[in-house]
């Protein structure tokens, strides 16, 4: 036996497990950052992917419209704007040919001190700053429809410029494969329709199947879901993109720019390198941590988790997550959704109305139901989420003893254990 420790809430949980059944201890990969992260920047925008520098890209006269992350999704564009900025302004572009949007997607506009914390203080008193609506028609333009029959409305300020730069951080996505890209201009400035009609891919095809096995996390090809958007965006064709791919602990790994298609392509790629973690099997029982605070402080962070250890572990298999949850009902509009235990009702209801924290607690749902899952959390968090189809624990010891009850009523004495210390930044990936 071997005592084990993982990171709780701010302190730990440990227990002891018999190393011959553990297969997998999966961590995160230790890779160096870029601390200068205006140089990193320069030098990828005047070294681009598959396209000339940006100060070749443009001319003097020209609109420019850049497009920026909101504060959901802070990348360092405080940092790397500002050397946009400059490029554009020694090419003879002045600030009054620039204009910034922010790439709200279907969150609520920012307020003046988030958009200092996004782009900083100086850029905001220089240029002009706008909050995409996606819900204003009247600031939308209509600029073509996907072979899905997606009607592509994107931001009036963008769809006009005479040049569109996106930026933001290749990201792994639960139903893009990957955050970043495309995904700055949908949803990022695009119209409700187009990101709801986008977004419903994330279900299968035909209603009652539940969710689509192709839309999931790192996954581009054969994905519908990424398919539609790289259509949606066919039809803006950014001129230029700058994106950056950060380490698990949120530092600079690199920055990518140049063409939209290829330099996130190339993001994705050197993402994945760092973050995925090849397993070559399946394990009975995964035991995980969502990492401790503050990546643990609700289940709408914490089912990050859940969706990785859903690879982790066979069909049917046991999980054993720790989430200590000081604030597990929030937010509200989630967890409302994740105590209906009537999957096929559920999934109606999100086709009808699809919104993000709606499938992802579907999603949850049916990753909870497809498994037994322990829960270790607070006592006070007990009643709630058994609500939610998971089995309450106070301590990971706990959740190990009733595992081994389990197993060996099923007279299961072969089984494989796979260990996640930092289970929603380490994605395992199946090897075939």
């Amino acid at each position: 036996m071997k005592t084990y420790e993982f990171a709780y809430g701010k302190g730990t949980q440990k227990v002891d497990l018999p190393e011959e059944h553990i297969i997998y201890d999966l961590h995160g990969k230790k890779v160096a950052v870029e601390k200068d992260i205006a140089a990193a920047a320069l030098k990828a925008i005047r070294n681009p992917i598959d396209s000339k520098p940006l100060a070749d890209v443009v001319k003097p006269g020209e609109k420019i419209a850049i497009v920026v992350s909101d504060e959901t999704r802070l990348c360092y564009t405080d940092q790397f704007l500002p050397v946009i900025v400059q490029e554009l302004n020694d090419k003879g572009i002045p600030d009054s040919d620039i204009d910034i949007v922010i790439a709200t997607g279907t969150h609520r506009a920012q307020t003046p001190e988030e958009d200092i914390l996004v782009l900083g203080e100086a850029m905001v008193k220089r240029f002009r700053v706008h909050q995409h609506d996606c819900r204003d028609k009247s600031n939308l333009v209509y600029k073509g429809t996907t072979s899905r029959g997606n009607k592509v409305y994107i931001n009036k300020i963008v769809a006009n410029a005479d040049r569109i730069i996106a930026t933001g951080a290749v990201t792994l996505h639960p139903m893009a494969g990957f955050g970043g890209g495309r995904k700055a201009i949908v949803p990022g400035v695009a119209g409700l329709e187009t990101i709801n009609r986008n977004h419903v891919l994330a279900l299968a095809e035909k209603p009652g199947d539940g969710c689509n096995p192709d839309v999931t996390t790192a996954k581009l090809e054969g994905n519908p879901f990424h398919e539609d958007l790289m259509e949606c965006v066919e039809y803006v064709n950014p001129d230029f993109l700058l994106n950056v791919v950060l380490t698990s602990e949120g530092g600079l790994y690199e920055v990518v720019a140049g063409n939209w298609k290829t330099a996130f392509y190339q993001g994705c790629k050197d993402l994945l390198e760092i973050s995925g973690i090849p397993v070559n099997e399946q394990a009975d029982v995964v035991i995980a941590s969502g990492g401790g605070y503050p990546k643990d402080i609700n289940l709408y962070q914490g089912t990050k988790s859940h969706m990785n250890v859903d690879v982790a572990v066979k069909p049917g298999g046991i999980a054993i997550i720790m989430l200590e949850c000081p604030d597990i009902k929030e937010p509200a509009v989630f967890t409302d959704w994740l105590i209906k235990s009537d999957l096929q009702k559920t999934e109606q209801e999100v086709r009808d109305n699809f919104y993000m924290a709606a499938f992802v607690a579907y999603k949850s749902r049916c990753i909870i139901e497809a498994h037994t899952v322990y829960l270790v959390t607070r006592k006070e968090n007990f009643e709630f989420v058994r609500r939610t189809g998971q089995i309450p624990v106070e301590t990971v010891a706990e959740a190990w003893k009733l595992a081994q009850e389990k197993l060996a009523a099923e007279g299961r004495t072969d089984y494989t254990i796979t260990l996640m210390g930092h289970a929603p930044v380490t994605l395992p990936v199946l090897t075939e």
